[in-house]
This record gives structure tokens, C-alpha cells and sequence, in this order.
């Protein structure tokens, strides 16, 4: 027999994904028609769905920094810890994300990611990343913002994994295809710092964090078990890439940036004034100064 605290819990489960379920079905018909005619609510429409499904499940989000202005264009560079990532940025304004190829075919998520206009990519594929370059210098060049999970997986939300550069060759094929003087390479950190209300610690993180070969149902049912979270996401210091930018320093740039970001976030304290290590081949002097 089902426990009454339990059976409650259910119900307000189903309660709220039955709202949001409403919700996507009057939101999908105007929103594919936008999108066929190129509407503003294209962009709309997929935050006001990650915003109601932040409310619902109580995810709490706090931003600090200064985003790209309304028509900037600007490729976001962020780190990537779980699928709750997607709702948690999508909410912020109308953007789109790059993603691997194989969520396109994900049932519920890649019908979702479609709708948010994500770029897919086929790594198996290596001439696809110029194909992908070409498409995100298109939007960069009218003033979209895209975000990238620049490390090319999620982590367990303790560390940063190494950014990867191939993609944000898609800035310079703005400036050189879009014709823009200069692209916005904005650094974009997202830490879980929270659930009810209490500080995560560092062996507690990762139960938020969905990486490796963790499945993704099971997950999903801690989340709506385990309820309010607290999310960071911190605007950090862009950096301007414009004809002549070294591709490898202004990706260390950004990194450096992220990583100085999720460790104030994750431990509570204002990192030293010591910078991280650098790629192999960028120079010490790359931090001192804008790309």
C-alpha cells in the first residue's frame, strides 16, 4: 500500500506535468507557424514553456552579469552539467543550442530541441563541423544568441572539462561569410549551489549532475522527488572576436572565465588571483588582455 505522503507527492507530480502538457499542446500549433514564417514568437514561445517548467518544479534561477543586448550577436560559451541545463538557459530569452546529432532521434527532448531550433551535429562526421560552422555564422550574423556547451559533454558540476575550440571557428566564418566586424564570444556559467534552501556539498552535486552512462529515466524521478533547487548562471566577461583573433586564446579566454566563475559559485569563496593553466600553445599573456 502506497504511503499517503507518498500518493501526494504523486499526484502533485502529475498535476504539474499535466499543466505543463496543456501548456506545450496550445503553444505548439502557433509556434510551428511561426517558425515556418520566421515570427518572433518562434523564440518566444520555447522560453515561456522552460519558464512555466521552471515554476512548476521549483527550480529557483539567480543571474548576475551583463548578457549580450537584445540584437547582439553572440556565441555563448557555457559549461554543461545536466539536461536541466536546457530549461534552465532556454528560459533566459529566445536563444538556440548546439547539440550532437543523436538527440534530434530522443523521444520528448529531441522534438523539444527541434523546437528550439538547435543546431545538430554529426561527430562522426568531421566536414559537418564546417557545415554546423556555416550555419551558426548565418544566425550570428542577423543577431541571434547561440549557446554552445563548449566542453562537448556534461560534468559532474564539481570541475570544468577542457573547452573545445572546432565550433567557435563558426565566429570567425561570421565575420568573413556574415559580414559582421566582430562576434561576441560570451563565457556563461551555470552551478547548482542549493535544494531546499541548504548548500549542496560536493559529494551531493553530482545527484543533479546527469553524465557518463547515467540513465536518464531514473534520473528524472530523482529530480521530482528530491524537490526545490537553486540555480547559478553568471553573464562572465566577454570577449570580442574580431578579424585576427587567435581561435585557441579567445576559447582559454572564455574557459578561464567559466571556470573562475563555477568555482566562486560552487565553494562560496573569490578565486585567487592565480589564472589556470592555459592550452598548450596559448600565451601567458592571452588572460591579460581581450582577444
Amino acid at each position: 500500500m502506497i504511503a499517503p505522503a507518498v500518493l501526494a507527492r504523486h499526484v502533485k507530480t502529475g498535476l504539474r506535468l499535466l499543466v505543463y502538457a496543456s501548456a506545450f499542446l496550445i503553444l505548439i500549433g502557433p509556434h510551428r507557424l511561426s517558425l515556418r514564417r520566421r515570427g518572433r514568437f518562434a523564440g518566444l514561445a520555447p522560453m515561456l514553456l522552460h519558464r512555466l517548467f521552471l515554476a512548476l518544479f521549483q527550480v529557483r534561477v539567480r543571474v548576475t552579469g551583463t548578457p549580450p543586448a537584445p540584437g547582439e550577436a553572440a556565441l555563448v560559451l557555457a559549461n554543461h552539467i545536466s539536461w536541466l541545463d536546457i530549461p534552465v538557459l532556454g528560459a533566459l530569452r529566445p536563444l538556440s543550442f548546439v547539440a550532437k546529432s543523436e538527440v534530434a532521434g530522443w523521444p520528448v527532448i529531441g522534438l523539444m530541441a527541434k523546437l528550439q531550433r538547435t543546431v545538430f551535429i554529426d561527430r562522426a562526421r568531421k566536414r559537418h563541423t564546417a557545415v554546423v560552422n556555416t550555419e551558426l555564422s548565418r544566425r550570428l550574423a542577423v543577431g541571434e544568441v547561440v549557446v554552445l556547451f563548449a566542453e562537448g559533454t556534461t560534468g559532474d558540476g564539481n570541475r570544468l572539462l577542457p573547452f573545445r575550440t572546432s565550433l567557435v571557428g563558426a565566429a570567425r566564418a561570421a565575420l568573413t561569410e556574415g559580414g559582421l566586424d566582430a562576434v561576441r564570444l560570451q563565457p556563461l556559467c551555470i552551478a547548482y549551489t542549493r535544494r531546499h534552501g541548504m548548500p549542496l556539498t560536493r559529494r551531493e552535486r553530482p545527484e543533479i549532475a546527469w553524465y557518463g552512462d547515467m540513465e536518464l529515466a531514473p534520473h528524472l524521478a530523482v529530480f521530482l522527488e528530491r524537490g526545490p533547487i537553486d540555480v547559478e548562471v553568471v553573464w562572465a566577461e566577454p570577449v570580442t572576436f574580431a578579424a585576427g583573433t587567435d581561435r585557441k586564446v579567445a576559447t582559454a579566454l572564455a574557459e578561464a572565465a567559466v571556470r573562475r566563475a563555477l568555482q566562486q559559485a560552487v565553494t562560496g569563496r573569490v578565486p585567487s588571483g592565480t589564472a589556470p593553466p592555459l592550452p598548450a600553445g596559448v600565451p601567458e599573456a592571452a588572460l591579460g588582455q581581450p582577444a
